[in-house]
């Protein structure tokens, strides 16, 4: 009896731990799972949820991050980057030269690359974000940090003085990239990609410029000239891949709206003269290659110009409206003041007036006088274009930037980033079928004809005479200026 009875007992014990045991197991599920399901829930709230939920205790450490980690991308890129850097030379070369030519500046008769080598210090990817924005399309936001040692110089040759090399150092770039991978049904499977920086954050790039052989002084506006907003988005780069003809159009940066900007009037701007008051004038722009200004307003703080611009728009989400006011002065014009005005705020077909408050500079980190420097009135209307509206407004584009490439390779224009005032946008249809673009503001020959103003003074001889600045015309502007077409060459008249 005794072994029997130590037999059912033991049985009995074995399966009362064997049903605890499966008890417990599925108590700890059930807590594993409510806890999985609490987790998800508050995976999928976002900041604004957590400081409802948490009021004034929201932890600071709980963080959003935008951008993904890839380590591994970092990793794999080192070890391929002496093949990527053979190949992103090619496409550098072929594609910022042409956008050299368009920002060079006056006094400046080519300008290309006589070296380019990436060097063999890879970038670093610290983060990626991957959107879909548009059907076909991959766009992939890229934050990268690069202080690579690449070897990059720049065959300069100018009007006065023989070729000068310039070498670019210590370059360190940190920015977020846009790339946008457009979608295709044959292998490689994508047809092309456009590369851009986006505006914000604010990229930042630092390099030193040194002149071998020479001195960078015998090259006025070299310095200057080399900026990011050729390549700030929505400005980008278009470049096929897989060798296939594709048609990137639809790629390409199209005008989307007009903007009909009227600066009506500034109040309270800092006097900069020692005798008497400003001169004051402005300079607006939505891109800084069509750059419009208005007239000068002698001796007063308080101008009224009411003079009305047209520009075009190309994202209307990320663009912005800049604003400069100078002061008219013999030698450099100085600033009075300067605010950015974003187009994502304006409603189509509905005008606005609006009081912007003037600021010293845009980054106003590493400004010490952060005085008051008034306000400026201005009235906006934008137009949404229509699909032929676009296609019209994108050709007037092309006939405009060719008629500045006739002018330049004559000779009579260097730099294209100056502003034209009213009376050179007037002139819209002097160059063959017409240089307007779309109205009156980005009329006549572009912003190209300021370096009539300034450039052409230092770049030397035009036409067998020597070109001087006249006294008075602003540095960057151009005034009582003609221009009409001869046996296919573009030519300017003094009025």
């Amino acid at each position: 009896m005794g072994l029997i009875s130590g037999i059912v007992m033991g049985m009995m014990f074995g399966i009362g731990l064997m049903a605890g045991w499966k008890h417990m197991m599925e108590y700890r599920n059930k807590k594993r799972l409510a806890k999985a399901i609490n987790v998800k829930s508050l995976s999928s709230l976002n900041r604004e949820d957590l400081k409802k939920i948490c009021g004034e205790t929201f932890p600071c450490w709980i963080s959003f991050p935008v951008y993904e980690q890839v380590k591994w991308l970092n990793k794999q890129l080192s070890k391929l980057w002496p093949f990527i850097a053979d190949a992103a030379e090619a496409i550098i070369k072929e594609s910022v030269e042409p956008l050299l030519e368009d920002y060079r500046p006056p006094g400046i008769s080519s300008l290309k690359f006589s070296e380019l080598s990436l060097g063999n210090v890879a970038p670093k990817i610290e983060g990626i974000r991957v959107q879909s924005l548009k059907e076909g399309q991959i766009t992939m936001d890229i934050d990268l940090r690069w202080g690579g040692d690449p070897s990059i110089i720049l065959a300069v040759g100018a009007a006065v003085v023989a070729s000068i090399p310039i070498q670019l150092k210590d370059l360190q770039v940190f920015t977020v990239v846009r790339a946008i991978f457009q979608l295709a049904d044959e292998i490689p499977c994508i047809s092309a990609v456009v590369v851009a920086l986006l505006a914000e954050p604010k990229p930042r790039i630092d390099y030193t410029l040194k002149a071998v052989g020479g001195s960078l002084t015998a090259i006025p506006g070299i310095s200057d000239m080399i900026n990011v907003h050729m390549l700030q988005w929505p400005h980008r780069i278009v470049v096929p891949i897989g060798g296939i003809p594709v048609d990137t159009s639809d790629l390409e940066l199209k005008p989307v709206g007009k903007l009909t900007v009227t600066v009506v009037k500034a109040s309270g701007l800092k006097n900069m003269e020692l005798i008497g008051k400003s001169d004051p004038y402005v300079v607006l722009h939505i891109r800084p290659l069509f750059k419009v200004r208005t007239k000068v307003i002698d001796n007063n703080l308080n101008p009224v110009w009411n003079e009305k611009f047209e520009l075009i728009a190309e994202d209307k989400e990320t663009q912005s409206l800049i604003f400069e006011v100078y002061d008219e002065d013999i030698g450099d014009d100085k600033k009075l003041g300067t605010v950015k005005f974003t187009l994502i705020d304006l409603q189509p077909e509905v005008s606005k007036e609006l009081e912007l408050r003037l600021l010293p500079e845009l980054d106003m980190l590493k400004i010490k006088d952060k005085k008051d420097r008034g306000t400026l009135t201005i009235q906006v209307f934008y137009h949404e274009f229509n699909k032929e509206e676009q296609l019209a407004a994108h050709e007037e584009e092309k006939r405009m930037i060719e008629a500045k490439k006739k002018l330049k390779e004559q000779g009579v224009v260097g730099s294209t980033m100056d502003a034209v005032d009213s009376a050179a946008s007037a002139v819209g249809s002097g160059i063959g079928t017409g240089a307007s673009i779309v109205g009156s503001g980005l009329g006549a020959v572009g912003s190209g004809l300021g370096a009539f103003g300034s450039g052409l003074s230092r770049a030397g001889k035009f036409m067998g005479r020597t070109i001087n600045r006249q006294s008075g015309l602003p540095r960057g502007s151009v005034s009582n200026i003609q221009v009409t077409e001869e046996n296919g060459a573009a030519k300017l008249h003094s009025m």
